[in-house]
């Protein structure tokens, strides 16, 4: 309604705001009358307000005040601007309920289609205290002033070709006053109805330049909000400069990444996008990342679009850049990706290398091991031109694609401690961790890191600390070599409790760490084992917690027979177990050095029902060949039902039958065979063992005629069936959990088992069993031997456990 109404109706009560004396006294001073057919308009509008109280809405249109006809009418008007313009109008939550002549709604230019569209931005412009959702983190950020906190976009002061691509916020463009901010507010207020998308464009341009600490006031204000509303209603008209000029002023006045006008214009460049150029595409969409707001259907739209042919260095890096930021690269632009990456791979700078790893791990783009292996291969040749965050960010490739660079790796015992003293938290935990996921165990690199932790420990999130101490952990750095390390983390946690609410995976990560290593802080782990945790951390379905709960649960019954406090409860027991033996069943028990183990142990020891493959203890994640026998080593059947673990046998091996009796065969004895065979014959004899008693390696020594050639003829007798009366009890019974293990059960290049496999083996003598090695360095070239050779071997283990 126009003024003169409203300052009529108030009238009558009594109360006249000044602002509607000041509107009327302008008016009357410059000549402006009511519009006759505009004031019976409004009145229309008054009686359907008076229908309807709940849509209520106060119209400012300064298209009905006639033009001032004098030049000194016009001065009048811009004095009386520049006095209007003394502050800024804020918004507050009852501000549609409050009188201000600045009040706009909705314009009569504006369709009743549009205006659903622009009411969502300002109806919503308090959202924009209000961070979205995918980038909400409540777990504990590093300070913005962290002297350690990298700078991810510095890659793109590398080369010129960058500006045109990019956004460089290290250069804000020249500040302007408040008061020429209010000035632009109040011009375009009382212009509006006349906006176009030029005007709109370059008063949100000149507003860019407001100061950082002036900013949350201009968001904040009414003419601003209206001023977005008509960005809104010019989006096709901007041209493709334009648009990209307004998103770049949205930038530099912090507009929430939630605002809900952000939503148009990202639709507007999606439909833009094929017939925007290669340098506009990229320009926009790191735009998007300075905003901090994901747009996946306009990045599609990028890669959709995007012609790899002619990419040059500094495109091809912004690529993968926003690839990174943006989680994603498309299947079919993989190859294409590599192929590129090849050819400009020796014109990269250190950083930019850097920046390509990130952007590939980030994505989770797997290229193949030979572009990764190039890449790596580059990254060693500039090392000592990288900085810290490039140098991790090659970590992290290598940890997503389990790549075993020697050279980088060797490398990095000598440049990570050279850095330590200059890196902060995070870029320590990423070294752990890409050391532990390519079980890579440095002493130079993890006692470097352990000494510079403990006085960083107060800047650990919980995510830092849970993850370095799985890191360690899992390496098998035991806390006696570097006890700082572990209290100080573990305090760390304490500290930060309250985030393992929302982050259930971070507590039961730094759990599982520390229990490898036999620390137990039994307050956190009554904490991860309680039912309100253990129901949040289940209803975490992508995540598959259960599994880590099942572990956690395991181990605190077996390492901790004092325990009161609460455990897993059977349900989601048993559904971890039955889902891990499913795994177990289609992988690990159909490996050829499993089924092999199998078929010939039953082979030595007498039939199928001597040897049980299953899970002994399935929270432990790995199956074991279980054999029993009686004091004086005969074997004996596995009689399930006297076990106690928690899955029940299936089915068993699918090897070949038992053979009564092996053919001769003639088997060229190593040095080594022949000494394991003697010393475990020379073991068995003092306990009463003899070869009548054992299952057969009946061996004969034979010399070749002038030659010292040694030759072994292996024999399977039949063993004396084992009657069920003659079952020995529990008490005499000897357990052997054999393990079949691959290099993955052990550190890289060393006999030094990983976290989870050394305890499961503590476990296993915790609960009565003894641990038979097949050792991988010794099974496996075994493979490729005799069937003798392998019996012999195999009797060597078993009954040389008996000792």
């Amino acid at each position: 309604m126009s003024a003169c109404v409203i300052y009529r109706q108030l009238a009558r009560r009594g109360n006249v705001p000044q602002c509607y004396k000041d509107v009327l006294l302008a008016r009357q001073l410059h000549g402006a009358l009511c519009d006759p057919e505009a004031e019976a308009d409004e009145q229309q509008k008054e009686t359907e307000a008076a229908v309807h109280p709940g849509v209520y809405r106060l119209h400012y249109n300064p298209t009905l005040y006639r033009r001032p006809k004098k030049e000194s009418d016009a001065a009048a008007i811009k004095a009386k601007i520049d006095e209007d313009a003394q502050g800024f109008i804020v918004a507050t939550p009852s501000f549609r309920q409050q009188s201000n002549h600045y009040s706009v709604s909705s314009s009569r230019r504006l369709s009743s289609t549009k205006n659903k569209l622009l009411d969502l931005a300002f109806n919503k412009a308090s959202e924009d205290r209000t961070p979205p959702r995918s980038f909400d983190n409540r777990e504990a950020q590093p300070s913005e002033d962290d002297p350690y906190k990298p700078d991810p976009r510095a890659f793109q002061r590398c080369r010129p070709e960058y500006a045109s691509t990019t956004l460089d916020l290290s250069q804000r463009p020249p500040a302007i006053r408040s008061e020429r901010a209010l000035q632009l507010l109040h011009k375009a207020s009382v212009l509006k109805g006349s906006l176009t998308a030029a005007d709109v464009a370059e008063f949100l341009r000149e507003l860019g330049h407001l100061q950082p600490e002036h900013t949350s006031l201009a968001r904040s204000d009414t003419r601003f909000i209206m001023l977005l509303r008509y960005s809104v209603e010019n989006l096709r008209q901007f041209s493709h400069a334009q648009l990209l000029q307004v998103l770049e002023s949205f930038v530099w006045l912090a507009l929430s990444p939630a605002h809900s006008i952000l939503g148009q214009f990202e639709s507007e460049l999606t439909q833009r996008a094929p017939q925007m150029s290669l340098p506009q595409l990229l320009l926009a969409a790191d735009l998007w990342r300075c905003l901090k707001k994901p747009v996946p259907q306009f990045l599609q739209q990028l890669y959709d679009s995007v012609e790899l042919q002619h990419m040059g260095v500094a495109e091809l890096v912004q690529l993968v850049y926003i690839m990174g930021e943006g989680r994603h690269c498309p299947k079919d632009l993989v190859g294409r990706i590599e192929t590129i990456l090849l050819r400009h791979l020796d014109k990269l700078e250190p950083e930019e290398v850097g920046t390509v790893c990130l952007g590939l791990f980030k994505s989770q783009t797997s290229l193949s091991e030979r572009a990764v292996a190039c890449l790596v291969d580059k990254a060693h040749s500039v090392v000592g031109e990288m900085t810290d965050f490039a140098m991790v960010n090659v970590m992290k490739l290598l940890r997503f694609s389990h790549l075993d660079h020697k050279v980088w790796l060797e490398v990095m015992a000598q440049e990570v401690p050279r850095r330590v003293p200059g890196m902060g938290v995070m870029g320590l935990m990423h070294v752990a961790l890409a050391c532990s996921a390519l079980h890579y165990r440095s002493d130079a690199i993890l006692m470097s890191v352990a000494e510079r932790l403990p006085s960083l420990a107060q800047q650990c999130r919980s995510k830092d600390s849970c993850k370095l101490l799985w890191s360690f952990g899992t390496l098998g750095i035991p806390p006696s070599q570097c006890p700082d390390l572990y209290s100080s983390l573990v305090a760390a946690m304490r500290q930060r409790k309250a985030e393992f609410e929302h982050y259930p995976e971070h507590l039961l990560t730094g759990l599982l760490g520390l229990a490898f290593v036999e620390q137990f802080p039994e307050d956190l782990l009554a904490l991860a084992l309680s039912p309100e945790f253990v129901s949040r951390a289940l209803k975490k379905t992508q995540l598959e917690l259960s599994k880590d709960l099942f572990t956690l649960d395991g181990t605190v019954g077996l390492e901790l027979p004092h325990w009161t406090g609460p455990r897993l409860a059977v349900r989601p027991r048993e559904e971890a177990a039955k889902m891990l033996w499913r795994y177990a069943q289609t992988d690990i028990c159909q490996k050829p050095e499993v089924l092999e183990a199998e078929r010939l142990l039953q082979d030595l020891l007498g039939g199928r029902q001597f040897v049980c493959k299953r899970m002994i203890l399935p929270h432990t994640r790995s199956i074991d060949l279980l054999v029993h026998l009686d004091p004086t080593g005969i074997p004996l059947p596995v009689n399930v039902s006297l076990e106690t673990a928690i899955i029940p046998e299936k089915s068993l091996s699918t090897s070949h039958a038992h053979k009564k009796l092996l053919a001769m065969v003639g088997v060229r004895l190593t040095e080594d065979l022949l000494t394991q065979m003697v010393s475990s014959k020379k073991d068995m004899e003092p306990s009463g063992l003899s070869h009548q008693s054992s299952p057969p390696a009946l061996l004969r020594l034979e010399a070749d005629e002038g030659v010292n050639q040694m030759r072994v003829e292996s024999e399977l007798a039949t063993t004396r069936p084992c009657m069920l009366t003659d079952t020995p009890t529990n008490k005499t019974l000897v357990k052997l959990a054999i393990q079949v293990s691959n290099r993955n059960h052990y550190c890289y290049q060393s006999e030094q088992l990983m976290g989870l496999h050394a305890m499961k083996r503590r476990q296993l003598q915790l609960a009565g069993y003894r641990v038979v090695e097949l050792n991988h360095w010794e099974w496996f070239p075994l493979l490729r031997k005799r069937q003798a050779e392998k019996l012999a071997y195999l009797h060597c283990k078993i009954y040389g456990s008996m000792d």
